[in-house]
C-alpha cells in the first residue's frame, strides 16, 4: 500500500479477511511469508497500528473521554489536548461526560474510532466496523470515516461484506476467495469523492467485483506490503 491509501478487503465468510487484519496488526504470528510496515517486519502489536472491531468494546463504567484516553491520564495536558482533538474529529463534542449506555450504536462506534486515533497510528485497521448499524447510521458513519481519512491521510485497511461500502470508500478493493483463502483480484477504484451509488460508473465497479467474487476473474499472485 502507498502511504495514505484506503484499501478495502471483500470476500465470502471464512476466506481469511479478519485473519489478514490480525496478521497486519501483529496479533497473529502463525503464518508463512512477511508483512512489513516502513520496511520493517511486523511481529507484534504496536501504537503504529490502530484496530477497530465490529463491536465498539467500550468500558461501560467510563465516560466517553475516559474511554478514549483508556490507560492515559486526562490530567496530563498533552493527553487532554489529544482527546479533545479526536472528539471534535469524530463529531462527539458535547458528549464527553456521557456513558456508553447513553449513546446510540453509531455514537459508540465513533468513540471506538476516536480511541483508535488517539495514538496517531500510521495504519488504521477496520474489521467490519459498521456491520451492526442500521442503513442510515451506516451511511453517516461511512461519510465520517471518509472525512477523518481526508483530514489525516493515514493508511486504512477495511474488511467488509458490503460491495457498495468498499466502492464508496476505497482507493483499491482486494477481492478474496475461499477454500483456500486467496487474493483473486486487486481492483483500483478510479472515482472521485463524493461517490454516488446510483452512478453508472459505480454500477460498473459493482458488477466487476461481483464477477470476481463469482469466479469470473483470474486469480492473481501478489506481493502485498504496507
Amino acid at each position: 500500500m502507498k502511504q495514505g491509501e484506503f484499501v478495502a478487503i471483500i470476500g465470502p465468510s471464512g476466506c481469511g479477511k479478519s485473519t489478514l487484519l490480525k496478521i497486519i496488526a501483529g496479533l497473529d504470528t502463525e503464518y508463512q511469508g512477511s508483512v512489513l510496515l516502513n520496511e520493517q517486519p511486523i511481529t507484534r502489536p504496536s501504537i503504529e497500528k490502530g484496530f477497530i472491531f465490529q463491536e465498539h468494546r467500550l468500558f461501560p463504567w467510563l465516560t466517553v473521554e475516559k474511554n478514549i484516553a483508556a490507560d492515559l491520564s486526562l490530567r496530563k495536558p498533552e493527553v487532554r489536548k489529544n482527546v479533545d482533538e479526536v472528539i471534535e474529529l469524530v463529531k462527539l463534542t458535547g458528549f464527553e461526560k456521557a456513558y456508553p449506555k447513553q449513546l446510540s450504536g453509531g455514537m459508540s462506534q465513533r468513540v471506538a474510532i476516536a480511541r483508535a486515533l488517539m495514538r496517531r497510528p500510521q495504519v488504521l485497521l477496520l474489521d467490519e466496523p459498521f456491520g451492526a448499524l442500521d442503513a442510515f447510521t451506516r451511511k453517516h458513519m461511512q461519510e465520517t470515516l471518509l472525512d477523518i481519512w481526508s483530514k489525516n491521510k493515514m493508511s486504512m485497511v477495511l474488511v467488509t461484506h458490503d460491495i457498495d461500502e468498499a466502492i464508496f470508500l476505497a482507493d483499491r478493493v482486494v477481492v478474496m476467495g475461499a477454500k483456500p483463502g486467496i487474493v483473486k483480484q486487486l481492483i483500483p477504484i478510479h472515482l472521485s469523492h463524493p461517490r454516488t451509488p446510483t452512478d453508472t460508473s459505480f454500477h460498473d465497479y459493482r458488477r466487476r467485483i461481483l464477477n470476481a467474487l463469482n469466479d469470473h476473474e483470474e486469480v492473481v499472485e501478489l506481493s502485498y506490503s504496507i
